[in-house]
């Protein structure tokens, strides 16, 4: 189990006409400061880059993911290196972890794609952005020719395999995760978060760690609905097909459609639809 990202609260259960007063489970919500150094003309530049609430665990991987999806870094040789701290100041009562992110000198980027409100809330990642522009982040991956497939009974396969890895939402019932998966079905790594998105940015950042992107042969897993930043971020890690347990939004299917990404929803109950490229899919 991740640590903190569970904490005991007493409730009030109703059912019925039974009324238990009972111990819960409830997932950890906290903020999360990135801090970007980088070289600019002739110093170091410090700049705070965003604030996100997010369940705490994995928050390297989480800030590595986010730098990787927002275009900053293509890959984990540009930073120099990675600090860890709590912040002095509290952030509305609670004590705001910080990642102080040291990036190479000679690592150029373009700093008005970052444009964020200061806070970020963990259930969309793209309301603190200046404009929906900014979100359209050109991807450098170069697309491999051929297309693989994958059989339909395969797929129908992943949302026990996701329940059965999802620790912390057996105990809460309240956060998110996206999931990894080879063409044969084998579940290749998890990661939760209160937030999508967050989730989403914790796995890709783990692969980018360990130098693994692309990741053209992986399927990509999401417990809930999916978003067009979501899209735009597998995108960026190279997923050629997202899944998912909820409905996707039709910016979502727009992008998936002009990146070539096969998209499923409601993928659960032995059933589910295909919204885009459905090449990929043997039926």
């Amino acid at each position: 189990m991740t640590k903190f990202a569970l904490t005991p609260s007493e409730i009030i259960k109703i059912s019925d006409s039974d009324v238990k007063h009972v111990n819960d489970m409830l997932s950890v919500e906290e903020p999360l400061e990135i801090i970007l150094v980088h070289f600019f003309t002739d110093s170091w530049v410090e700049k705070n880059i965003a604030v996100t609430m997010r369940t705490p665990g994995n928050d390297i991987e989480l800030t590595v993911g986010f730098l990787f999806t927002e275009g900053i870094i293509q890959s984990v040789n540009q930073i120099k290196n990675i600090e860890e701290s709590v912040s002095v100041e509290a952030f509305n009562g609670l004590a705001s972890n910080q990642i102080k992110v040291h990036l190479n000198e000679n690592v150029q980027f373009d700093l008005s794609k970052l444009e964020r409100n200061f806070y970020t809330t963990s259930s969309c990642g793209v309301c603190g952005k200046a404009s929906i522009d900014a979100v359209k982040i050109a991807c450098p991956i170069i697309l491999p020719a051929d297309k693989w497939k994958i059989e339909k009974n395969v797929l129908l396969t992943f949302n026990d395999s996701l329940r059965n890895s999802q620790e912390n939402f057996n105990f809460s019932g309240g956060i998110h995760a996206s999931a990894m998966f080879n063409l044969a079905g084998e579940l290749l790594d998890i990661k939760e978060d209160v937030g999508r998105h967050n989730a989403l940015d914790k796995l890709i950042g783990s692969a980018v760690q360990k130098n693994e992107i692309p990741l053209f042969n992986n399927i990509l897993f999401l417990s809930g609905r999916v978003s067009f930043e979501l899209v735009q971020k597998a995108s960026m890690a190279g997923f050629r097909m997202i899944c998912a347990v909820g409905a996707p939004s039709s910016l979502a299917v727009d992008l998936a459609e002009e990146l070539d990404i096969t998209l499923i929803g409601f993928l659960r109950d032995n059933r589910f639809n295909i919204y885009a490229a459905p090449e990929r899919i043997v039926l």
